[in-house]
């Protein structure tokens, strides 16, 4: 009499096989050990694919690598140097959300070619925080309730830096028509211009109240306020700051 042959569920076959590929993925990268700050991109040129050496700053790092010459900014960004903070939405220029800064200029980085970006210096929403500090925009996009669905906000934020930079004390109407090329499809829009606003106002704020000192009379937020407060925060603080999506 034969043996019984082993019943081996779907679920069984997934998680066997996808431990394995796990393993199998895994090990290499284990014995690889490079520089975050500047990943082999040869190897991601395909074999045979017109390519370039290029010289680029992001976010305060230089960068020289190879690039295909059919990349564009925002495949650089995303797929080889690890920076998933800039969004990919419509992939033609419109909506906005993979907005980055070139030179200090807000561009739309699937409608830029990386080679093109040679000798030139890009900034994205990883590059606005101060270690675990965040950038006042970014605090005011949370404490105005900017982030929504949060996938623009990356955009949003870029659009609204470049402005700020350019013109630290901008009016509402400044504000919205910087910001015209990003969509956002909650429609929070009153929100984005109230937090540029409010950025733009912060060290007006903070010389202030330097000047005035501290107030035993200031209104302070209630102990339940503050503990919903804390954590709305705490999970907006990750969509502003370029986390993954």
């Amino acid at each position: 009499m034969g043996k019984r042959k082993r019943y081996i569920s779907r679920r069984q076959f997934l998680e066997g096989t996808g431990a394995v590929i796990a393993a199998a993925t895994a090990g290499p990268a284990l014995n690889l050990k490079l520089p975050a700050a500047n990943p082999p991109a040869t190897d991601d040129v395909a074999p045979g694919a017109p390519s370039t050496a290029i010289r680029l700053v992001v976010n305060g790092t230089e960068h020289r690598l190879e690039v295909e010459d059919r990349w564009t900014l925002a495949e650089l960004l995303r797929d080889h140097l690890g920076l998933t903070g800039t969004k990919i939405g419509c992939d033609r220029g419109e909506c906005g959300a993979c907005t980055v800064l070139l030179d200090g200029n807000p561009v739309y980085s699937c409608s830029n070619l990386a080679v093109w970006t040679d000798g030139r210096e890009v900034q994205t929403v990883e590059g606005l925080a101060h270690g675990e500090q965040l950038d006042p925009l970014q605090q005011a996009f949370v404490e105005h309730d900017g982030p929504q669905c949060g996938f623009c906000t990356s955009g949003q934020l870029m659009s609204a830096k470049g402005l700020l930079t350019h013109n630290p004390h901008p009016t509402a109407h400044e504000v919205q028509a910087a910001m015209a090329g990003n969509i956002c499809r909650c429609s929070n829009y009153n929100r984005y211009v109230e937090a540029v606003l409010a950025a733009a106002a912060t060290k007006d704020v903070t010389a202030s109240k330097g000047n005035l000192g501290h107030s035993t009379a200031s209104t302070k937020l209630g102990p339940e306020v503050s503990a919903t407060k804390r954590r709305r925060n705490s999970r907006v603080s990750d969509t502003v700051a370029g986390g993954a999506r």
